[in-house]
């Protein structure tokens, strides 16, 4: 039967090849029966078919079909959502806490906090029973604490957003905070320290030790992590009475990406309203609301550093420098112009694989990096909070030549309030733009932003209200806010061998000058 089928096939298509031959040679024009014919009229593509619906296409009109919806509880506990296509939600509770509330409180709760997170509960014995609970929905548990939020967040399957709101709310009001968790967690805090002594990136301690030099004692400059002399104090009733006053709803925000917001508003109401607390009440007694202070000043940490990365191929032995000036807060106008100038520092590491978007045109690259071989690091970082900011600089260089390097910094502070070129801002803007944009992509950062920006504002700002406010920022708006940060106090960061570190008080008269030189030192033996 098969050679038989196989048999009419080739007669088939030597039949059709010989009438295709017989048409040619007959001078018939070449043609497919399976195209359009004379028969069908002949319409360009870029005109509709007759006959066919019109379709529907997206529009870029500037308005999201899923926009950010809010609701405020009776209790004061705010529940932010946006709804996003798939099968999986991230759902949290931010909570105004964080290290700048501890200044009537032994230092490093916050962090006890973030590590006991996710442990035994009311309705759960243990970590183990929160896991496994959350795996039948196929979900994963964080917690991240800031200096000024606490961030408690689960990424589960939409279907067990009942059973995920119940655990987080048991996670937040109701843990157990046994003997035997505190004395885990006073192990983790002390391997923490020691590995953040330890390892050879330096940024995380420098980026603490700039906030104690910029806001000496205060707010966001109290240590974000546990000193080693409080990691024996910290206890349970330590524990409790920062959270009667900080854990309260008023100060939390219910967030989810990818839930129907009336779903989420429900389940709030099921487990986060009329609910007691483990510490007995639900109101706050003394609450910390003191406004950041700028101070200004220096930081140093005299360190052996030669001896930090052993291997075949060891990292050299570096000197680390950070500067920085106040900016402004995330509440302020300014606060997109300073983001701009932060993108248009960029900077990074002396070694790169290049590429676009790896920030190679940037102003820390072209005219530091790229000049200076010698150099290391140059890297920009802004930090911006709800009444401050601080922008600053991080630059790394062999202990011999830290003066030089401190000068390098200095004129680059004082070129921010020169002439900006039309097409760095222009990159710098479309950089951010497309930072932003991509970031959005991902669900949890979604999450992270819808979160703080209610927890902020009560409400929240979407991506295309943020681009056309990057879109509007001009040359003399950089000009302007880089000159009002000039006019403060600096803070700096110095970690390693600093015997020519240059003084203090050379370091803000470089930054008050013309040209950011350092004044001139001669000695008469060296």
């Amino acid at each position: 039967m098969a050679a038989m089928v196989l048999a009419t096939a080739r007669l088939l298509l030597r039949g059709s090849g010989s009438w295709r031959r017989s048409r040619l040679r007959a001078g018939a024009p070449p043609h497919r029966p399976f195209s359009s014919g004379g028969a069908s009229p002949r319409i360009p593509l870029s005109s509709p078919l007759p006959g066919v619906p019109e379709p529907v296409f997206a529009t870029v009109d500037g308005q999201e079909k899923f926009e950010t919806k809010v609701t405020t509880l009776d209790n004061g506990l705010r529940v932010a959502s946006q709804n996003k296509f798939g099968q999986f939600c991230t759902v949290g509770i931010l909570i105004n806490s964080g290290s700048r509330y501890e200044a009537k409180y032994l230092s490093g709760i916050a962090h006890f906090l973030e590590k006991l997170a996710f442990s035994s509960t009311d309705q759960f014995n243990s970590k183990d029973e929160i896991l496994l609970t959350l795996e039948k929905h196929g979900g994963i548990c964080d917690c991240q604490t800031s200096r000024d939020t606490t961030m408690y967040a689960v990424s589960a399957d939409s279907k067990g957003l009942d059973t995920v709101v119940g655990l987080l709310a048991d996670v937040v009001l109701h843990p157990r905070l046994t003997d035997e968790e505190i004395e885990m967690t006073r192990m983790a805090v002390q391997f923490e320290l020691e590995d953040l002594d330890m390892r050879p990136d330096p940024e995380p301690l420098l980026t603490e030790m700039i906030h104690e030099a910029a806001y000496r004692e205060n707010t966001v400059g109290l240590h974000r992590f546990c000193p080693t002399e409080n990691i024996a104090k910290i206890d349970r009733e330590v524990l409790h009475s920062y959270l009667r006053n900080y854990y309260t709803p008023d100060r939390m925000v219910l967030a989810g990406v990818g839930v129907e917001h009336e779903h989420l508003v429900e389940c709030a109401r099921k487990y986060l309203l009329g609910t007691r607390p483990a510490w007995g009440c639900e109101g706050a007694v003394d609450v910390d609301r003191s406004v950041a202070q700028y101070t200004g000043g220096v930081v140093k940490l005299e360190r052996d550093m030669s001896n930090v990365s052993l291997g075949p191929a060891p990292f050299p032995e570096l000197t680390h420098i950070m500067i920085g000036l106040e900016s402004c807060s995330f509440l302020e106008e300014d606060f997109i112009p300073f983001a701009v100038l932060n993108m248009m520092m960029g900077g990074g590491g002396s070694f790169s694989a290049g590429g676009p978007g790896k920030g190679m045109f940037t102003r820390l690259y072209l005219n530091v990096l790229n000049r200076h071989h010698w150099m290391y690091n140059a890297t920009s970082y802004h930090h911006s909070y709800e009444d401050t900011g601080l922008l600053c600089v991080h630059a790394s260089a062999d202990p011999r030549q830290v003066r030089e390097m401190v000068e390098i910094l200095t004129k680059e502070f004082i070129l921010m309030a020169g002439t900006v070129d039309v097409v760095e801002l222009e990159r710098a803007k479309t950089q951010l733009m497309s930072m932003l944009m991509m970031n959005l992509e991902s669900r949890p950062v979604i999450f992270e932003d819808v979160g703080r920006q209610v927890l902020a504002t009560r409400s929240r700002k979407l991506p295309h209200e943020l681009c056309a406010l990057i879109r509007s920022v001009k040359p003399e708006d950089i000009r302007r806010v880089a000159s009002q940060m000039l006019r403060r106090k600096p803070a700096v960061a110095a970690l390693g061998d600093l015997s020519d570190l240059p003084a203090y008080e050379h370091i803000q008269a470089a930054l008050s000058s013309r040209d950011g030189r350092l004044p001139r030192i001669y000695r008469l033996f060296r």
